[in-house]
């Protein structure tokens, strides 16, 4: 069986059109007429769209959150006697940052910026020091504390926080190490 002859494409009929409008014929030869374009069958239409599978191939593909932050608990992730170190007060804090006499705002700001340059800098424990504030439940600093470490931009710096054992008024932060690009 013979091989199968590609036909010439749009464009290429176009371009050998443009070519033979340039050439002069031998004498006694004619250019040959070109040939039809063939008729190339419809496209079949698009299946009707499921909405379901338009919304899977659409959705990107999102890592799940790290669980919540307790500060006391001990996390998923963290072996106990690295735990057990951290809650006693036995792993020393390489950078201590003192939140006394600031506003909520400017704490906020200040504990954001102190995680963020303490994991830059491949710090591994991190003091906040909110102070015990009034009984029964504390300032605000110590109680808006956890809230702002379970935000999307700090909570996957740290690894668990802990109350060291004598003090209340500081919590002791085991930040996760960088990753290496």
């Amino acid at each position: 069986m013979p091989p199968r002859r590609r036909s010439l494409s749009t464009e290429e009929r176009a371009l050998w059109r443009a070519y033979t409008a340039t050439v002069k014929p031998l004498p006694g030869h004619a250019l040959p007429a070109l040939p039809a374009a063939p008729v190339e069958p419809a496209p079949p239409p698009p299946p009707p769209p499921n909405p379901v599978a338009a919304l899977l191939m659409k959705a990107p593909v999102l890592k799940a959150p790290p669980p919540v932050l307790d500060v006391g608990l001990q996390p998923g992730g963290l072996d106990s006697h690295r735990w057990k170190d951290l809650r006693r007060g036995r792993t020393r804090p390489e950078r201590t940052l003192d939140l006394h006499g600031r506003r909520a705002q400017d704490a906020y700001l200040a504990v954001r910026g102190f995680l963020l340059a303490a994991q830059a800098e491949g710090l591994r424990c991190v003091a906040i020091v909110t102070g015990k504030g009034p009984a029964p439940d504390g300032g605000v600093l110590r109680r808006e504390l956890p809230h702002w470490l379970n935000a999307p931009d700090l909570r996957p710096l740290v690894l668990g926080a802990a109350h060291p054992a004598p003090n209340q008024g500081a919590v002791h932060l085991l930040l996760r190490r960088r990753r290496r690009p």
